[in-house]
């Protein structure tokens, strides 16, 4: 069972790399193999939905963490087996013949493979992982395959005779050619699983506890966002007595920030994954949606007032359907102004608030909003405060309680002299150098 999500969601949380930044999933590759890369791909693609599946993956992962463990076949393998295999199976009857040196590396790496999967999987510290048992029985079924018996008495790195390489060619290459792919698959898994796991020690990532589906619970605690260099963590809680908060602060105060830190956290926990955070226990969900980003439609005519309304209409239509949901809204109703801004925030987080079962983030610059929406008592109230140096703003990204009319925007445009500028002009700066025609 899969998490229901969309690409504004992916966008949003910055899931792959754009033009200018790295994305989550480059902070968590660090796979071995090509294959290895496109299965982690997918994992990010399709977060899980299933409380048993994230804990066997999360447990599995955890296991490997807790033992180090390298991934014990070599790239290179890989690399010669893939390259092999491109013209395998029915595309290899028509195939342009190989060089026996094209055959030779190809068979000798897939022999490599064979073997050192069948060690890997006899390790009695890999046995004990139970969790993983599923896993390395598919394994071992693929390997007891009486088709793969020779290969597995020679030894590796053996230089083989050449009418044994041919039949091994057509052995991996035409006959068992679906089965070596399922085996690849099996071991980019793995691939993924080891290299996870060594992201999560070396970044000090924990691995959050699943709860079951339904019951509206998310605590936090030391939440920040994987791909800052020096983050402030946040404690963040929601059950289903508060399902809603109502998130304010100023411009530049973080907000957009930790709405990222906490969705990233609560997408990546769905994966089976290691995240961000000191601790973390999560109700497995059925969706997560956020609105971080909205672009215009200026191809179809949409305003961003508009496709902020289309954009309520999607989530409002998947809680009709009975889903819990993880919903984010930054700076709801954005696109109008403040008059219709403030009764829409009121009317639509009222709404969200009888979803019980669902948990939703509504920031906005709208502090009004807060004043009616207080007389609900499963809507909160936190605030990313700004404290003034004289007249510059500083930020301590630390979230407090209650609601804050914090507005710094005439402040910051005054610092950097916009108006001095629009009104004189750009004053040209005098240049003074010394006798040897450095500037002074």
């Amino acid at each position: 069972m899969l998490l229901h999500t969309d690409e504004q969601t992916i966008e949003d949380l910055g899931i792959f790399s754009s033009r200018n930044t790295g994305g989550i999933y480059d902070l968590y590759n660090a796979a071995n193999t090509r294959g290895g890369e496109e299965v982690l791909k997918e994992m990010f693609r399709n977060p899980l939905s299933d409380q048993e599946a994230i804990d066997q993956r999360s447990r599995t992962i955890g296991s490997f963490a807790r033992m180090n463990m390298d991934f014990p076949f070599s790239a290179t393998s890989f690399d010669m087996a893939e390259k092999y295999l491109v013209n395998a199976g029915d595309q290899g009857k028509d195939a342009a013949p190989l060089s026996e040196k094209e055959m030779g590396n190809g068979v000798s790496a897939i022999i490599d493979i064979l073997w050192t999967a069948k060690t890997f999987i006899e390790q009695k510290e890999v046995a004990a992982i139970s969790y993983f048992d599923k896993e390395r029985e598919s394994i071992k079924v693929l390997l007891d395959h009486a088709a793969f018996e020779p290969a597995l008495r020679e030894k590796p790195g053996a230089k083989l005779p050449y009418s044994a390489m041919t039949a091994y060619d057509i052995l991996f290459r035409v006959r068992e050619y679906k089965t070596i792919k399922a085996l690849f698959t099996h071991i980019y898994t793995l691939d993924v699983y080891l290299s996870v796991a060594k992201v999560a020690v070396a970044k000090n990532f924990i691995f959050p506890v699943a709860l079951e589906k339904g019951s509206c619970r998310l605590e936090l605690e030391g939440v920040y966002h994987p791909g800052l260099k020096k983050p402030v963590g946040n404690d963040f809680f929601i059950n289903q007595g508060q399902n809603v908060i109502f998130l304010t602060g100023a411009n530049m105060a973080g907000k957009s920030t930790f709405l990222r830190s906490v969705s990233t956290a609560l997408y990546v926990a769905h994966m089976g994954f290691p995240v961000a955070a000191g601790s973390m226990t999560f109700s497995v969900m059925d969706g997560i949606y956020t609105t971080i980003n909205l672009p215009d439609k200026l191809g179809i005519g949409a305003s961003h007032f508009y496709m902020e309304v289309l954009r309520v209409r999607k989530i409002a239509t998947e809680l009709g359907q009975g889903r819990s949901l993880f919903v984010i809204f930054d700076e709801l109703f954005r696109g109008t102004n403040v008059k219709d801004a403030n009764e829409a925030t009121v009317a639509v987080t009222l709404a969200f608030a009888k979803k019980q079962r669902s948990m939703f983030i509504i920031s906005s610059h709208i502090v009004e909003a807060a004043n009616d929406l207080a007389k609900k008592s499963n809507i909160g109230f936190l605030y990313l405060p700004t404290i003034m140096n004289g007249t510059t703003p500083e930020y301590t990204y630390t979230l407090k309680q209650g609601v804050t009319d914090d507005r710094h925007g005439m402040i910051i445009i005054r610092n950097e002299g916009i108006l001095d500028i629009l009104k004189n002009g750009v004053r040209k700066r005098k240049i003074f150098v010394d006798q040897k025609g450095q500037l002074l």
